[in-house]
């Protein structure tokens, strides 16, 4: 089992914590957070150490505010509005994908990770609300003409606007596979890179937890993420099943670690891929009991998954009812 935390381990040691003292075996940490002492730390303390490297995130370095034509583009022809507090970016911008590469080329070579989480790995959206934010994007001339050319399908308009409305009316279904073949390309991609810098290291991706048939299919018509179509790239998919903030019961961790165990390509064997470990809410919003946040660890362990972890460590250090709850857990489920 792999018993994970995500969030930089320093707030847990600054309170005297050992990882091997709570069971702990995995590390999650954004990636830019990694230095050599953090490393070597949470190796001396028995954990691997993996590294969630933000995708498609155009905040990320302030990429979209200093590259304007990076900004994706909505159905009216406009630059898309902020998802909350999420800011997307055009998939099928050349320097963004290029940016982005180098950072992990740059982040790989510095550092000997056991694996790299892809984070935001989808269209320009806000899924991780009660209410989740949803926008039609990408319609700038890059998106428009690489859909045309991939499907040799002749657009109609003059305008971004009418050129969105006639796809919604005609190629919906087309438009929808190609965004999905958009995502699983950037994530082919970074596999590549991952294993020509670190062959040995695993490839995994954060992302909605929301089931094929949910809200009537939007996690692939409006995120582009289309499971199956990317489990042949990633090793293990890590759901963000945040049941409070997603206005959901404990039980739901379950229910969705049931139903993603019924696709046939989940693994459980340790040396076969994909696996599924989730990722389970300790964050406090809305306030998350320690009895609730013990109940959402063990049902991330439940059916196939061969692991879990929680969002954030840092929330469980401001709670001794939580770190006793990790505690036990964790060490019960060596």
């Amino acid at each position: 089992m792999m018993l994970g935390t995500y969030s930089h381990p320093g707030p847990f040691w600054e309170m005297g914590g050992r990882l091997d003292d709570y069971g702990i075996n995995a590390v999650f940490i954004h990636g830019a957070s990694i230095d050599a002492d953090t490393f070597k730390r949470a190796k001396d303390e028995g954990a691997q150490v993996f590294a969630e490297f933000a995708t498609l995130n155009g905040r990320y370095g302030d990429y979209v505010a200093n590259n304007p034509d990076a900004h994706p583009i909505d159905d009216s022809g406009q630059p898309a509005p902020p998802a909350t507090w999420f800011m997307g970016v055009c998939p099928t911008h050349r320097g963004f994908r290029e940016y982005r590469m180098q950072a992990l080329r740059d982040m790989l070579t510095h550092l000997e990770l056991d694996g790299v989480w892809m984070d935001y790995v989808h269209w320009h959206a806000q899924f991780e609300d009660p209410y989740p934010v949803f926008l039609k994007t990408c319609f700038n001339d890059p998106c428009l003409n690489a859909f045309q050319e991939t499907t040799n399908i002749d657009v109609q308009g003059d305008t971004p606007a009418e050129k969105a409305k006639w796809i919604f009316m005609n190629v919906a279904r087309a438009w929808e596979d190609w965004r999905v073949s958009i995502v699983v390309d950037w994530a082919k991609e970074i596999r590549s890179i991952v294993k020509e810098i670190r062959p040995n290291a695993l490839v995994g991706a954060f992302h909605a937890a929301w089931k094929d048939e949910d809200l009537g299919g939007v996690r692939r018509r409006a995120l582009g993420l289309d499971l199956d179509a990317l489990s042949p790239y990633i090793d293990v998919f890590s759901p963000m099943i945040y049941h409070g903030r997603s206005g959901k019961s404990p039980e739901y961790v379950k229910e969705f670690v049931d139903w993603m165990g019924a696709k046939p390509w989940v693994q459980t064997d340790r040396d076969k891929f994909p696996r599924i470990w989730p990722i389970v809410q300790a964050h406090d919003e809305p306030r998350i009991e320690p009895d609730e946040f013990e109940k959402v660890l063990q049902y991330g362990l439940s059916g196939k998954s061969t692991g879990v972890m929680m969002f954030t460590l840092a929330s469980v250090v401001q709670d001794k009812g939580k770190l006793e709850a990790i505690k036990r857990v964790y060490l019960n489920s060596k």
